[in-house]
């Protein structure tokens, strides 16, 4: 991609299919999710309209650096496997160019996070830095659910710090936001326990194998639905006792298909159905901090 008579310099067609291989370099759907997410969660907690924007652009910031820092790593993994949705693993985008999106992106979540108060920069820093050790070393070993368990705990940690009342965040909440973290990792995982296992990535959920970890993330995303459903002070709200009553069934439903079906994936779609109970039960407890 050159300019004639210029080699080397980008020309603008050359500019923007950098720019668009770096956007699908950010994993987007999940990095779109975490982000609207937070932003909905600061709103449900009481955080005004420029509190919103600081918690999303923060996250986002912090979102991008660990997907671009996550397939710089994993680049040669991804072209063996043949991974067609990776543009570095394809060749659409120069190492280094990857690498150094990433450091600027993690580097920029500092000063965005102190948007939001040097205890809210703080914990987001950490959050950061466990999802980047997620990525190098900890994939490959039985800790691979702590970085997670860490960063989703953080997030909403990060949030409610950042209140103008810099209020404490309720042990239940972040409690839930770290087990939805932990139920997040191993049904991420369950897709590509396969082609993991190939490329020696070794983590806990891959050890356990598919059947063992489809139950764990099942009991973890039940037990978030409870966290958010009975944490909370005084009776708990009827849409809440709804989503934990839906998410029981679904999961029951879930189990009974896999049972009846063992090759389907009923009890994978399950887990990501009621992980998306629990963040509607998230922002319903939210407004309850």
């Amino acid at each position: 991609m050159t300019t004639r008579g210029r080699p080397g310099r980008l020309n603008s067609v050359g500019k923007t299919r950098v720019v668009g291989a770096l956007a699908r370099a950010t994993h987007p759907l999940p990095t779109l999710a975490v982000t609207a997410g937070a932003a909905a969660l600061a709103f449900a907690t009481g955080r005004d309209g420029p509190g919103v924007v600081a918690v999303a652009v923060a996250v986002l910031a912090s979102q991008v650096a660990v997907g671009w820092h996550n397939d710089w790593l994993d680049a040669g993994r991804d072209a063996a496997a043949d991974r067609r949705d990776k543009p570095l693993a394809r060749g659409e985008l120069p190492p280094r160019v990857v690498a150094w999106a990433a450091a600027v992106a993690a580097v920029a979540t500092v000063p965005l996070a102190l948007l939001s108060g040097v205890s809210a920069a703080l914990v987001a820093a950490i959050g950061l830095g466990s999802a980047l050790a997620y990525n190098w070393p900890l994939k490959f070993t039985p800790a691979s659910p702590l970085p997670y368990v860490v960063s989703f705990g953080a997030l909403p940690a990060f949030v409610v710090l950042g209140r103008p009342d810099a209020a404490v965040p309720p042990w239940w909440l972040v409690a839930a936001g770290a087990t939805l973290g932990a139920g997040a990792h191993f049904a991420n995982v369950l897709p590509d326990i396969d082609d993991d296992l190939r490329q020696g990535v070794r983590g806990l959920p891959q050890r356990l194998g598919r059947s063992a970890s489809t139950a764990v993330a099942a009991v973890l995303v039940m037990a978030v639905s409870l966290l958010l459903t009975f944490g909370p002070v005084g009776p708990p709200p009827v849409p809440s006792l709804v989503g934990v009553g839906a998410a029981a069934v679904i999961l029951a439903v879930g189990g009974y298909w896999q049972w009846r079906r063992p090759r389907s994936r009923a009890a994978f779609r399950a887990v990501l159905l009621v992980a998306l109970v629990d963040v509607g039960l998230l922002l319903v407890a939210g407004s309850l901090v």
